[in-house]
């Protein structure tokens, strides 16, 4: 019976996890290809499929432990305004600290440590592309957080009429 409710959880989870996680790969890839048509020429490394897909995985699974954090839905009984530019700023500081992360690792390997590297990430970093794809990746998460909490108030259903029209129902014409 252990089993059975460990299998129920484990399948609740990946449930759970896999919009986000689709969500942020799909965009993620196409943040990529932007930011890889930016860096055209300038010798910066671009970020590889492996590393969209792996924070794919992290932001999707930071999205869910964030949801579960009595501060994320602060805001119940006021407009969705309100909880959905406290969860974006709470999401964009994770994406945005794990972007940071990501570049930290790559200067890292080269620079022999992380002290190391930090200091020459800080001192070579081209800011401006950096902080380009902090302004789409704060657009991106908008743009989840918008839809997951107008899922939340009216319903995965309601949305799916709103989005795509009504099934038809058996027997009925």
């Amino acid at each position: 019976m252990r089993l059975r409710a460990a299998a129920a959880k484990v399948r609740e989870e990946f449930r759970n996890i896999l919009p986000p996680t689709i969500y942020f790969f799909v965009m993620l890839h196409v943040l990529a290809l932007s930011r890889s048509l930016m860096l055209r020429g300038t010798g910066i490394a671009v970020t590889t499929p492996w590393q969209i897909a792996v924070a794919s995985l992290i932001l999707g699974k930071a999205v869910l432990l964030a949801d579960m954090l009595p501060q994320v839905n602060r805001y119940p009984e006021k407009p969705l305004a309100y909880n959905i530019t406290w969860k974006s700023v709470i999401y964009l500081l994770v994406a945005s600290l794990l972007h940071y992360l990501e570049r930290l690792v790559d200067f890292a390997r080269e620079a022999g440590g992380l002290a190391a590297g930090n200091r020459r990430l800080l001192a070579e970093m081209v800011w401006p592309h950096f902080l380009g794809v902090e302004i789409l990746l704060a657009a991106l998460i908008v743009m989840y957080v918008t839809m997951h909490e107008l899922v939340r108030v009216l319903g995965r259903d309601r949305m799916r009429d709103v989005f795509f029209g009504r099934k038809p129902r058996p027997g009925l014409s």
